[in-house]
């Protein structure tokens, strides 16, 4: 019954916020400047052509009547239509989110094992190396622009070394991709057995998750190192050691009690990341959810942007419901 009291008080947020999440957006993206009738039509277009391309998209209402229309449709599951690919959002958004969640999961994958090792090694061995190397390593990682790194990583292990797959996207072009089960290269060739695929997949992955991962690691490190600070320092542990209790079994006590510490910042990352990876996205060709919402904001074709913020929106706050419920199997305190 507590679990499901916990459930319930945290869905409650989660409609008000999506719908506040959606609103701004729209006025937002409204405000860009630019007639997509025009864009459609191009400069000769006609004012009665325009006008009337204007009537079907619903651009001659006032802005509230618009909302009210495009949320109507939403809750129907109609994102509406890309008038640059002439093809249903929803289409299009299952197609290229697969792209980026493939990126974004493995990159924090990533992330997380090269930083919570040396966050904990940092935080245990106080005048080491390792200590001096998280430091430089957390204000170099968060001053790195990733787009950038990932512009060194292609001149350095494509264009000198001619070790990397090439910035062309998720395949060569010789290679089909796998059969479609989760939309992920990665799953999908793995499911299919096709390993030729997968050698590919990987080869192309490399660049990318290697980008994002080593940037977002250092607020892992930082996160982890000064959560198991704070706690080898309390008096819980310090009486653990007065009881003779082993280094291994601190350690992994403290380690379990920064749990939470550590789920939020990777909460915040993969949220952030799910619209964040965009300039990665568009240096490696990759084809993302991202890159797709650019593209329509550069457009003003508010359908793909629209339709990225819902999926995001939603994707986000299933993530921390997650991830609240994952605190409250870790804290015995909430289940009080």
């Amino acid at each position: 019954m507590a679990l499901l009291r916990y459930i319930g008080r945290r869905l409650l947020f989660v409609l008000p916020q999506l719908f506040g999440i959606v609103a701004v957006s729209f006025f937002l993206l409204k405000m860009i400047p630019g007639d997509p009738a025009l864009l459609m039509l191009g400069p000769l277009a006609s004012q009665e052509a325009i006008d009337e391309i204007r009537s079907v998209m619903g651009l001659d209402k006032s802005l509230i009547e618009q909302f009210i229309i495009y949320l109507e449709r939403v809750l129907s599951g109609d994102l509406g239509t890309s008038w640059q690919t002439t093809k249903p959002v929803m289409e299009d958004l299952l197609k290229r989110f697969p792209a980026t969640m493939e990126l974004v999961t493995l990159s924090l994958l990533f992330a997380l094992i090269i930083g919570i090792p040396i966050g904990i090694l940092a935080s245990l061995l106080k005048k080491s190396i390792i200590n001096k190397f998280s430091t430089y390593y957390g204000l170099l990682a968060g001053s790195l622009p990733d787009f950038w790194l990932g512009l060194i990583f292609i001149f350095v292990f494509y264009t000198i070394l001619g070790w990397a797959a090439a910035p062309m996207g998720r395949l060569d072009l010789g290679i089909l991709p796998p059969t479609v089960v989760s939309g992920s290269y990665f799953i999908d060739s793995l499911i299919a057995g096709d390993w030729e695929t997968f050698g590919n997949v990987v080869a192309h992955l490399t660049l990318p998750v290697l980008t994002l991962g080593l940037i977002n690691a250092g607020p892992i490190i930082k996160m982890t190192q000064s959560t198991m600070d704070r706690l080898l320092e309390s008096d819980h542990i310090r009486y653990a050691r007065s009881c003779g209790l082993g280094e291994f079994q601190i350690v992994r006590r403290a380690f379990r009690n920064s749990l939470p510490s550590v789920l939020t910042i990777v909460s915040v990352l993969y949220s952030f990341l799910i619209g964040g990876a965009v300039l990665v996205e568009i240096v490696f060709s990759w084809g993302g959810a991202g890159q797709y919402a650019l593209s329509g904001v550069l457009n003003a074709d508010i359908n793909p942007v629209m339709g990225f913020v819902v999926w995001s929106a939603i994707l986000c706050l299933v993530l921390y419901l997650i991830v609240d419920l994952l605190y409250f199997a870790i804290d015995p305190r909430l289940r009080d």
